[in-house]
C-alpha cells in the first residue's frame, strides 16, 4: 500500500542520523578532556607534544569514544568515572609493555596524567551537567511531547522522557482508546483522551513532537492520525521502526535505549540549526552592508514615485505555523493584509507602481527582508511565506501543506530557483510549489543553500515569472 514502505529515491538521506549539540556533549566529553589532560601534562613537564604522543591521543580517543555519561556525584566518582578510567590506562599499559613502547614516554608524565583524568573527568562532568540545559535552549528550548498507546511501550518510553533531564523533552501525556479499560498499564489521570481528539490537542496546546507507540494492528488508525496531523507543524514518531512513504527528514533515533522512528522531522535540530543561524547571520549582514546604498537609493525612489510607507509589512506564517511581519519595499499603490482573501499580483497588475514594477521584476523589493533573517524570523534560503489568508486557503486544499512551516521561511527557496517564482493562480501550481518546497526539507544541507543562492541569481537575472 502507499502509506507502507519507502520511497527508492529517498534512500540516500533517510536513517540519518543527527547529533544535537547535548548528545555531542555527552560522546565527546570523556575522550577530549582526556586528551587535553595528557596536552597539558605533557606541556607542564617540559615536553613537546611529538608524533608518540599524537598516537597515543588517536589511540585514548578510540577507547573512550562514545564517552559515559554518570551523574557528577562523588560516589560516582569512584563507581563510574576512575574505576572506567584505570581499566583503560591498565589496557593502555598492557598494550605498551607488549608492544615494547613503555619506554617511549616518560614516567613521571604517565603517572602524573593518569592520576589527573579522573579528577578533570569529575570537574568536567559538573561543569557539563550545567551547561546542557543552555545547550538545550540554544538548540530551541523545551519541547513538548504526548505519547499516543498507554501500553508497555508507551509507558516505557514516558519513563524515558522523566529520566533524562537533558533530553530538552517533556513529556504532557498519553492518548489512548481503551481509556475505561483495565488493560491501561498506566494511571487513567495520565491519558489526555482518544485518538480521535489528537489533531486538535496538538494544535491547541502547541505539541511540538507526537510519539506513535501502537501496534502495527492500529495501522488505519494510525494512518488515518497521521493525515490529520499533517495540518500541524508538530513532528512525528514511531515507536519502534514502522514505515510509511513520504517521509521528511527520517531517521533512526534512541530515548535510552528505545528504538524511534521520525517519520516527519525539522532539518535544522541541533548543531544544524546553530550552523544554518550562523551562514545566515553573516551572509545577511554582509548584505545589509554592501547594499546599504542601494536600498537607501529605493526607498528614496519609493517615497517619491507615489504616496504611501516605504516599507509594506504583511503578517505570514513563520516557522511552526507562528505569525511574523515580513518587510519589502512598497511595490504597489495599496498595502493588503488581511486574514480575508488577498489577491496575488498578476500579469499587467494596476495596482503595481512603474518603479514597483521593476523592483519586482529584480526582486529588488525583497532585501528588506534580510532585517526579517537577522532578527531570527526568516532566513536566507528556505520556502518562500505566503500571506495569512492563502495559507488558510492552500492548507485545507493541499495535503501536507504546513509541513513546509517546519523551517524559517526564506528570502529565496527551491520551489522559486526552479521556476515556481511569482503568481500561483491555480492550486496545481501551488501544489506543485510545495512539493519542491518539502523536497528541500528532506535533501537540506548547507551546500544545498549555497546551490540555491547561486541559481538565484541566474533565476533573477532572467526575470521569470515576478511581476
Amino acid at each position: 500500500m502507499k502509506e507502507l514502505g519507502l520511497r527508492q529515491n529517498h534512500q540516500q538521506w533517510l536513517f540519518r542520523r543527527q547529533l544535537s549539540l547535548a548528545s555531542l556533549t555527552k560522546l565527546l566529553l570523556d575522550p577530549i578532556v582526556s586528551i587535553a589532560t595528557l596536552a597539558g601534562v605533557v606541556l607542564l613537564n617540559g615536553e613537546s607534544f611529538g608524533r608518540e604522543y599524537q598516537l597515543l591521543s588517536l589511540i585514548i580517543f578510540s577507547l573512550t569514544f562514545p564517552g559515559s555519561w554518570p551523574e557528577p556525584t562523588f560516589r560516582a566518582f569512584f563507581s563510574d568515572i576512575s574505576l572506567p578510567w584505570f581499566s583503560v590506562a591498565g589496557m593502555l599499559l598492557l598494550f605498551g609493555y607488549a608492544g615494547g613502547y613503555e619506554d617511549t614516554f616518560p614516567v613521571e608524565v604517565i603517572v602524573q596524567w593518569v592520576l589527573s583524568v579522573p579528577i578533570m573527568l569529575f570537574i568536567a562532568h559538573r561543569f557539563a551537567s550545567r551547561l546542557l540545559p543552555r545547550l538545550i535552549v540554544l538548540e530551541g528550548g523545551e519541547r513538548t511531547a504526548v505519547v499516543v498507546g498507554a501500553g508497555k511501550l508507551g509507558r516505557q518510553l514516558a519513563e524515558a522522557f522523566d529520566s533524562d533531564r537533558y533530553s530538552g523533552i517533556k513529556f504532557v501525556g498519553y492518548f489512548d482508546d481503551r481509556i475505561q479499560s483495565d488493560r491501561l498499564v498506566v494511571s487513567k489521570g495520565s491519558v489526555l483522551g482518544t485518538l480521535e481528539i489528537i489533531p486538535e490537542y496538538v494544535k491547541n496546546n502547541n505539541i511540538d513532537m507526537v510519539y506513535i507507540a501502537l501496534p502495527v494492528s492500529s495501522q488505519p488508525r494510525i494512518v488515518k492520525m497521521l493525515n490529520e496531523l499533517r495540518d500541524t507543524t508538530a513532528s512525528i514518531y514511531f515507536v519502534p521502526d514502522f514505515f510509511v512513504s513520504d517521509l521528511i527528514q527520517a531517521r533512526i533515533d534512541h530515548i535510552r535505549g528505545i528504538p524511534v522512528l521520525a517519520i516527519c522531522e525539522t532539518p535544522l535540530y541541533g548543531i544544524n540549526r546553530v550552523g544554518k543561524r550562523l551562514f545566515d547571520l553573516v551572509f545577511s549582514s554582509l548584505m545589509l552592508l554592501l547594499l546599504a546604498p542601494l536600498m537607501a537609493v529605493i526607498a528614496l525612489g519609493v517615497k517619491l514615485s507615489s504616496p504611501g510607507p516605504i516599507l509594506f509589512k504583511q503578517r505570514r506564517y513563520g516557522q511552526d505555523g507562528e505569525e511574523i511581519m515580513v518587510y519589502k519595499f512598497r511595490s504597489m499603490s495599496v498595502c493588503e493584509d488581511s486574514h480575508e482573501e488577498i489577491r496575488q499580483a498578476t500579469k499587467g497588475d494596476m495596482r503595481v507602481t512603474r518603479l514597483g514594477a521593476f523592483l519586482r521584476k529584480s526582486s529588488l523589493d525583497e532585501l528588506p527582508q534580510f532585517i526579517n533573517v537577522l532578527q531570527g524570523q526568516m532566513s536566507v534560503v528556505g520556502p518562500r511565506p505566503h500571506a495569512v489568508a492563502h495559507n488558510e486557503l492552500y492548507r485545507k486544499l493541499i495535503n501536507g501543506y504546513m509541513l513546509r512551516h517546519k523551517v524559517k521561511p526564506g528570502i529565496t527557496g527551491w520551489a522559486q530557483v526552479n521556476g515556481l517564482r511569482g503568481e500561483t493562480e491555480t492550486v496545481e501550481k501551488m501544489r506543485a510549489r510545495i512539493q519542491y518546497d518539502l523536497d528541500y526539507l528532506r535533501q537540506w544541507t548547507l551546500l544545498f543553500d549555497l546551490v540555491i543562492i547561486l541559481k538565484t541569481f541566474l533565476v533573477v537575472l532572467r526575470n521569470r515569472n515576478a511581476y
